[in-house]
């Protein structure tokens, strides 16, 4: 991981700089809310992935134009912060990004209305490139994290919600970006079809396996590791699949446990430790780190296909830092 951030040092310098002059508005509030949580930083992995997928396609370390690749960086940092920014409202999320969610301080007409404004940018950042079918992708990607959205909402707090249904979930809202950030940055500068789709498929197998080895640290992790308040999951009432794990092998008292805090809402005292215990009981969390494994393994076999090059032992890597952030 050190050494492809070191690499795209330049490069996410360049898109960082980006980012803080498109994100400036006449309007006050609209650069304070969105420097509230983008300065926060983050990992930046999505706009890393466009500008790795961009070097990796060229084979080249230097000499190569990155300027569409820059501006398609940061159009997927701004759809992602507008995500973010979404999310926190619909799921009434505390913290993000180890801050206090933007909604809590600015309110949540403010903070939907500023990740409008992002999604904006992000798109004005696309057109400038002149590169249609990078912005047929990101637009893409976009409409496909929106329905994954509703698809999440439709079964909130739903037990009977199936491992297949939650994979579609969080390969819509989660995996979708990841693998658009990889695509685009190929597509701007001009790879072939070859190197494309297997970008693209590296960042939906990275993205999968990033979001259920989150899954897993929520029930075991850190607060600085996760960058939100540990059980956060648990308390908003989020069915990720340790629980959908848990819920599959529960007994009929533990199963009342369940419907009494996801479906019905009714938490108390001690309920998250009990939650985590009745996880413990079934392997929950060991199962949904076999799953990103899994997942992860696939992400590495995509990267056969892509020109040798020293970036690609470099993703690899970064595979093995997404899962190591929790095994």
């Amino acid at each position: 991981m050190e050494a492809l951030v070191a690499l795209a040092r330049v490069d996410m310098a360049a898109v960082d700089a980006l980012i803080i002059d498109r994100m400036q508005s006449p309007v006050p509030v609209i650069p304070l809310l969105a420097e509230h949580i983008i300065a926060a930083g983050g990992k930046r992995l999505r706009p890393l992935l466009t500008i790795a997928a961009a070097r990796a396609a060229t084979a080249a370390f230097a000499d190569v134009d990155l300027a569409n690749p820059v501006k398609l960086a940061a159009s997927v940092e701004f759809i992602h912060t507008a995500t973010l920014l979404h999310d926190d409202v619909v799921d009434g999320s505390e913290r993000r990004r180890g801050k206090v969610a933007a909604h809590l301080i600015w309110g949540s007409a403010t903070s939907v209305l500023v990740g409008d404004f992002l999604f904006a940018r992000a798109f004005e950042l696309m057109v400038e490139t002149g590169q249609l079918r990078a912005l047929g992708i990101l637009a893409q990607a976009s409409s496909v994290i929106a329905q994954g959205e509703v698809l999440q909402l439709t079964r909130a707090h739903d037990l009977n919600l199936d491992q297949e249904t939650y994979l579609r979930i969080i390969s819509a809202k989660t995996a979708e970006l990841f693998a658009a950030a990889a695509e685009a940055g190929a597509v701007g500068i001009g790879a072939d079809e070859k190197t494309t789709s297997a970008v693209r498929s590296f960042g939906l197998n990275l993205g999968l396996a990033f979001q259920l080895a989150d899954d897993a640290l929520d029930y075991g992790g850190s607060s600085e590791a996760l960058g939100k308040n540990t059980g956060d999951d648990f308390r908003e009432r989020k069915l990720t699949l340790p629980v959908i794990k848990a819920v599959q092998r529960a007994t009929p008292a533990e199963r009342a446990f369940w419907q009494r805090v996801i479906e019905k809402g009714d938490q108390r005292d001690g309920d998250l430790e009990e939650a985590i215990a009745i996880l413990a009981r079934h392997g929950a969390v060991e199962a949904a780190r076999a799953e990103s494994l899994r997942w992860a393994g696939q992400a590495k076999r995509a990267l056969d296909n892509l020109p040798v090059h020293p970036l690609r032992a470099m993703l690899f890597e970064l595979v093995d830092f997404v899962i190591d952030r929790v095994l």
